[in-house]
Formats: C-alpha cells, sequence, structure tokens
C-alpha cells in the first residue's frame, strides 16, 4: 500500500467508529492485503484518533494467543491493537450495553510496564521483559465485532481496526507479582452469576509473558518501543462470550483476584 491508500484505510475505519457503524469489507483500492499493511493502517488510524482529540494510546493488546481463538478466527499467530486511555475502565465500572455493535467478554491478565522496552534493546526475552513489570492485574476485555462475520474480515482488517479491542476494564494492581503461579493460575468467566469459561495462565502461548515479549519484539520489527506505563493485554484465557443483553460480568482469578463490569441498558 502507499501512503495514500494507507491513510484512505484509516480514515474509513476511523469514520465507522466515530459514527457508531458496523465496517463492512473495505473496497479493494483500500484494504490492507498483507499483516505489514495492516499495522501501517493501524498507525494512521491512532494517528488520526490523537488528532481528532481523542486520549492517548495507554497501552496494547495481544490477540489470538490462546489456540481455541486461533482455530475459531482462522488465524494461527498473535495479532496486536491499541488501547485508548479513554477506554481503560476501573473493575466495578458501569458501560452501557448499546455502546457496542456486538460486545464479547474475553478473560485475560494484564500488565504495566515500569520501564520503557525500547525497540534498541531488542530481542527481548521473557526474563528480560519480566524485569521491566511494574504491576499484574486481572482484567477484562471487551471486545465488539462490528464486521458481521468476522472470518471473513480477514487478518489484516481485523489489526488495522485494532483487533477487536473497544475497552478494558482492570482490577486490582498487583505489585509484588513476580512469585505468583501465572502459569498454572485458574480464571473463569460469570455472566449474571452463571460461569461460561474457565480456563488457565498457560492457555496464552504457554506463560502469559510470551504475549508480551512477543509484543515487544513486533514492536522493535516495525521500529517502535513500548514505553513505562503502559498497559499490556496477554490475550483471553477462556473463549470469548457474547452476551445478547444487557448483563453483569464477572472474572475469577485464582492468582490476581476478581475484576467486574456492569453493561447496563442505555
Amino acid at each position: 500500500m502507499n501512503r495514500q491508500t494507507v491513510e484512505d484505510a484509516a480514515e474509513r475505519i476511523f469514520e465507522s467508529r466515530r459514527r457508531g457503524q458496523t465496517l463492512d469489507i473495505l473496497p479493494l483500492s483500500s484494504r490492507p492485503a498483507t499483516i505489514a499493511d495492516a499495522y501501517d493502517v493501524q498507525e494512521a488510524l491512532h494517528r488520526k484518533q490523537v488528532q481528532d482529540g481523542h486520549s492517548r494510546l495507554a497501552g496494547w493488546k495481544v490477540g489470538c494467543t490462546n489456540k481455541v481463538l486461533q482455530d475459531l478466527l482462522n488465524i494461527p499467530y498473535p495479532a496486536a491493537g491499541g488501547i485508548l486511555a479513554e477506554n481503560v475502565h476501573r473493575s466495578g465500572a458501569n458501560l452501557p450495553f448499546g455502546l457496542f455493535a456486538c460486545v464479547g467478554i474475553e478473560c485475560e491478565i494484564a500488565f504495566e510496564l515500569g520501564e520503557d522496552l525500547p525497540r534498541e534493546a531488542a530481542p527481548w526475552t521473557r526474563a528480560r521483559v519480566s524485569e521491566c513489570i511494574s504491576a499484574c492485574m486481572a482484567a477484562i476485555e471487551i471486545v465488539d465485532n462490528r464486521y458481521g462475520d468476522f472470518r471473513l474480515a480477514g487478518a489484516p482488517l481485523l489489526i488495522a481496526d485494532d483487533f477487536f479491542q473497544a475497552a478494558v476494564v482492570l482490577g486490582e494492581r498487583i505489585a509484588d507479582w513476580q512469585d505468583l503461579d501465572l502459569v498454572n493460575l485458574s480464571a473463569a468467566t460469570f455472566i449474571d452469576g452463571r460461569e461460561v469459561g474457565r480456563g488457565r495462565g498457560a492457555d496464552v502461548m504457554g506463560h502469559p509473558l510470551e504475549p508480551l515479549t512477543w509484543l515487544a519484539n513486533a514492536r522493535a520489527e516495525r521500529g517502535h518501543g513500548l514505553r513505562r506505563g503502559d498497559i499490556v493485554l496477554t490475550g483471553s484465557m477462556v473463549a470469548v462470550h457474547w452476551p445478547q443483553s444487557p448483563c453483569a460480568v464477572r472474572i475469577e482469578n485464582s492468582a490476581l483476584g476478581p475484576v467486574s463490569v456492569k453493561l447496563h441498558a442505555g
């Protein structure tokens, strides 16, 4: 894609978000065809969001880190998306169900970076990345399917549009997380008190730190780093759940505690 087609694709995605519209498959002339194209469009989208008065990027999500989700989407590799600060909430938040076209709930672990992860320091290893983390949290990622049958949209479009990212709800900030057994922790998603899915830390790329390590190296390959204070979501341990009506969502994490959000009518 040349610069003009990248900007055109980003503008179409930006306008669909601003107007609260579903996003049809982009016309061939402005459709990202490769993963590299997709991240070019994503970066252009982020610039437009900031220029339009949206808040800064607060961090990143890594999707497709669970075999179940990879099979569902037919995407056998991780994918990154940006998180706007205005979409970061704390446990107990109340959000309108109607804010989303088709809301999905994911059960996640989030890390907060206490140091920069500059591109010049790549390649990053899990051990080195762990030294740069200031806190760990249970998290709910709220994703939004604005594509109809998302399996037909293709990975490049999903990545260009921040890979379904719509909001994140963070649980208690755990600063002394290093001795926690993140691999063997269990976590479950409850909708209106009913368990709808359960998983383990090992379900995301074998270890929850692996998605963060992948992200640091992927960003470095594109000439970027991660910043101190960034929040990074590491992917769902449980298959995404798509509630059909307003509901109360709660995640129980055996090592990191609970996190909840209410999706109310309106």
